[in-house]
């Protein structure tokens, strides 16, 4: 079919996004008004140029929708998952000549995705022997649990979060260690002074039950 004005028309516009996308991007120009395939570029499977396009109706869908639908997701038969996005491409008079179909193939992505998060993840828990004298390393991992938990930033914790979280270093016994103050007061984003403030409310018998 590639006597077909409307591939002659278009076909650079699909080999351009062939191109751009590579073997992972499938595109195929069908004939709307014979539901029949008219050109395909990259083919994932073996229908080609004459098949049957199985759209179904265009005229059932909403008038009112636009042209380009998508992404929503297909499943090949080997189970490859694709993201799909199909266009209707009118002509002047504004009837559909061909409908332009992208099918990415989602594969490579997904394996990428596994190996970051395989890659980014801890392996096994943390040999706490290791850290046991690393008291600065400790605040920092106390600080970064808890803003980690809430899902706040460090710089828009709250007076009772602070409290939480001075709670449990005062658990891990950070404050025993001389010097310990001002590291804290950095990993909290707070001065000196208020971090006093802080511990004295805290080490008072009625909030600090309240803040653990």
């Amino acid at each position: 079919m590639d006597d077909d004005p409307r591939v002659r028309t278009w076909a650079p516009v699909c080999r351009a996004v062939a191109a751009l996308l590579g073997p992972y991007a499938e595109v195929v120009l069908h004939d709307p008004g014979t539901d029949r395939i008219l050109a395909v570029w990259n083919p994932m499977s073996a229908r080609g140029p004459g098949d049957p396009s199985l759209l179904g109706e265009l005229d059932a869908l909403d008038p009112a929708a636009p042209d380009v639908f998508g992404p929503y997701e297909k499943l090949l038969a080997d189970g490859r998952r694709l993201s799909s996005v199909s266009a209707i491409l009118r002509d002047a008079d504004g009837r559909a000549s061909v409908v332009l179909c992208v099918n990415l193939d989602r594969t490579p992505l997904e394996q990428a995705a596994a190996v970051l998060s395989a890659f980014g993840a801890a392996a096994a828990s943390r040999p706490e022997p290791l850290f046991e004298h690393d008291w600065s390393d400790r605040v920092q991992h106390v600080v970064g649990s808890y803003v980690r938990e809430c899902g706040r930033p460090v710089e828009r914790l709250t007076r009772a979060d602070r409290l939480a979280v001075l709670a449990r270093l005062e658990e891990a016994r950070v404050f025993a260690v001389r010097r310990a103050t001002p590291v804290v007061a950095r990993a909290l984003g707070v001065s000196r002074s208020t971090l006093y403030g802080l511990l004295a409310e805290l080490r008072a018998p009625n909030t600090k039950d309240h803040a653990r």
